[in-house]
């Protein structure tokens, strides 16, 4: 499986899915601490992968989203964006409106 298969494996099998350096639990940018704690306050289940276990993802995202810097947070299998995005999303609301909408849909489908 290439590099771009395993992208689109991980995005199918994750509706939030967020790209980032570090973990939740240890961030290791500030950009990527910030999301998390933007993720945190939404309340919303969400899942991660550590690029920087995996050098031939890190790398191979960039090309797939056309998106140059981490973190990166898809929905539904799209990429929403960087941090500056996703804060100005959660600031306006519009992040928690698309992460209600995900999580009502994966509730009725359980």
């Amino acid at each position: 499986m290439n590099v771009t298969e395993r992208i689109e494996q991980q995005l199918k099998s994750h509706s939030v899915l967020l790209y980032m350096k570090g973990t939740p639990d240890f961030p290791q940018c500030g950009f990527s601490g910030r999301v998390v704690e933007i993720m945190n306050a939404c309340g919303v289940p969400y899942s991660y992968i550590n690029i920087l276990e995996d050098p031939e993802l890190r790398e191979g995202l960039k090309t797939y989203s056309h998106w140059p810097t981490y973190p990166q947070l898809y929905i539904e299998g799209e990429l929403l964006g960087g941090c500056d995005i996703i804060m100005e999303q959660y600031q306006s609301g519009e992040l928690q409106k698309k992460l209600n909408e995900v999580a009502a849909t994966a509730s009725a489908s359980e």
